[in-house]
């Protein structure tokens, strides 16, 4: 896979009450692409962070549709992957030099 690539696949860490219950079970959570596979999340996890990642579960959710004054509207669908990693590993997003 190349670096182009990587920072594609992963636009970013999915930050909610959810997302922090999980990080106490060893799980990360991202925001991924709508055409990334679980390989390709795996190896983007594993080169940017250097870690070691154990499995991957990819979530689609549909964007909610919303009454405004000209009509309705509807909001994007997200995609996330929850990233279990393996014993010992960690991603710490608030150490940034």
């Amino acid at each position: 896979m190349n670096q182009e690539r990587i920072y594609k696949v992963i636009l970013g860490p999915h930050v909610s009450e959810k997302a922090s219950l999980a990080a106490e079970k060893g799980q990360v959570v991202f925001r991924i692409a709508n055409d990334a596979s679980k390989p390709e999340v795996k190896k983007a996890v594993e080169q940017l962070f250097n870690v070691k990642v154990q499995a991957v579960q990819v979530v689609n959710i549909k964007g909610k549709t919303k009454r405004t004054m000209r009509g309705l509207g509807k909001r994007n669908d997200v995609r996330k992957a929850y990233v279990t990693l393996a014993e010992g590993q960690d991603i710490d997003f608030l150490a940034v030099e």
